[in-house]
């Protein structure tokens, strides 16, 4: 239902086109649990504005998501399962939303573009889904599909599920709207303490969905590449904190950091992570652009200047596996931060991979004086202790190093 009374819901409906400015919209149907509002999350954000302009009797049915930097609207159904009855409610809503953008005055509410999703880790696609998908947008003769491979995390089962996506579509009545398989993980993955499927596909399939929309609603070329770049640094975010979170782990050992290798396998792992997610490609340049990043920021030479200057701080008495822990976290930081904004030079096209020289500078910027200020910062916060020091040290160096995302 929309309301045009300054957020107030007194139960007055307005016409929706009134209310919307010209703008695709995007409609996302799969089965429950297949991760729509993870994937909605980080393509939109999450705090995105949820409204509800409609007709009456799809309130709880589908569910509208806006934000002023996205180019266009998200809107969410209930799952075709776990029942029949939801799935008619589904279907029915859907149906129902169709009939209504049909009516003159309502161009601003049509369905543009159908993300169909399916779950990346189920070993097959029911005919039922595809039954309920065929029957929810039978009016919408020739509106583009894209299927959404969620929770892509394994390489080899992004080749399997596309074909298995195909299958389904071959011999139906849509499969001529299917425009694009697109496999996507929506956000870090945590496999152990070293090992992440990092979040991609996301900038793919807004891509995806931007050449189906109509030509006059695709938006320019320089808006849709720092919505983009947004997205991205949103989901580095996600990325950085939780290997932040395993550096404050692995860094709590009784082996002294600075004359250890044991955050090597998690550096590595984040910037792979990272260097995916901005399309970096892993040849021989990259390669060499990691080399010049890592050597700058080896954690023994990092923490022995970082734990020399901890110890220097007076009145400080944490355990060494405390320090221990608050350094790793904040060369975990600290690089993931240096590499962002050097993936985001490179993804831009403002620098290139061969740019080694620009690349240590960067670096060593990152592992400066600054840095050894925000660690003596968080060793002093640490000092007042807590019932949970991990997740304490986790949160002060995020609030310390995260802050391109903001």
């Amino acid at each position: 239902m929309a309301y045009d009374n300054g957020g107030v819901n007194d139960g007055r409906p307005i016409a929706p086109s009134r209310q919307l400015e010209p703008k695709g919209n995007v409609l996302v149907l799969g089965n429950s649990g297949v991760g729509k509002s993870t994937l909605i999350n980080a393509v939109i954000g999450e705090d995105v504005a949820k409204t509800s302009f409609g007709t009456r009797g799809t309130t709880g049915e589908l569910a509208i998501y806006a934000s002023p930097s996205v180019p266009f609207r998200v809107i969410d159904s209930i799952g075709f399962e776990p029942s029949p009855i939801a799935s008619l409610r589904a279907v029915h809503a859907v149906r129902k939303w169709s009939r209504m953008s049909a009516k003159e005055g309502n161009e601003n509410t049509r369905i543009n573009v159908i993300w169909f999703c399916v779950d990346g880790t189920a070993a097959k696609l029911f005919p039922d889904t595809i039954r309920n998908l065929a029957n929810a947008v039978r009016m919408w003769k020739s509106v583009p599909i894209i299927a959404v491979v969620t929770k892509s995390y394994s390489q080899p089962d992004r080749e399997r599920n596309i074909a298995m996506v195909r299958e389904a579509f071959h011999g139906t009545h849509i499969e001529r709207n299917l425009r694009a398989i697109v496999p996507v993980v929506a956000q870090t993955y945590v496999i152990n303490d070293t090992a992440f499927a990092a979040p991609e596909g996301i900038a793919d399939l807004i891509d995806a969905t931007m050449q189906a929309m109509p030509e006059g609603l695709r938006g320019g070329a320089h808006d849709l590449q720092h919505f983009k770049l947004t997205r991205k640094r949103v989901l580095a975010q996600g990325l950085i904190g939780a290997c932040v979170a395993a550096g404050a782990t692995v860094g709590a050992v009784p082996i002294p950091i600075a004359d250890s290798l044991i955050l090597s396998p998690l550096e590595l792992a984040e910037l792979n992570g990272l260097a995916r997610l901005y399309g970096i490609d892993k040849d021989e340049d990259a390669k060499r652009l990691f080399d010049e990043v890592v050597q700058v920021g080896t954690a023994g030479v990092v923490a022995h200047s970082a734990i020399s200057a901890i110890k220097a701080i007076p009145g400080i008495d944490l355990a060494a596996s405390v320090i221990n822990a608050i350094v790793a976290a904040s060369i975990i930081a600290a690089l993931g931060e240096g590499a962002v904004a050097m993936f985001e030079e490179i993804y831009s096209g403002k620098r290139s991979v061969h740019d080694l020289g620009w690349a240590r500078h960067l670096m060593e910027e990152q592992f400066g004086e600054g840095f050894i200020g925000k660690v003596n910062g968080i060793t002093v916060a640490a000092q007042a202790g807590g019932k949970d020091m991990r997740q304490m040290i986790v949160d002060l160096v995020k609030a310390a190093f995260l802050q391109r995302g903001k």
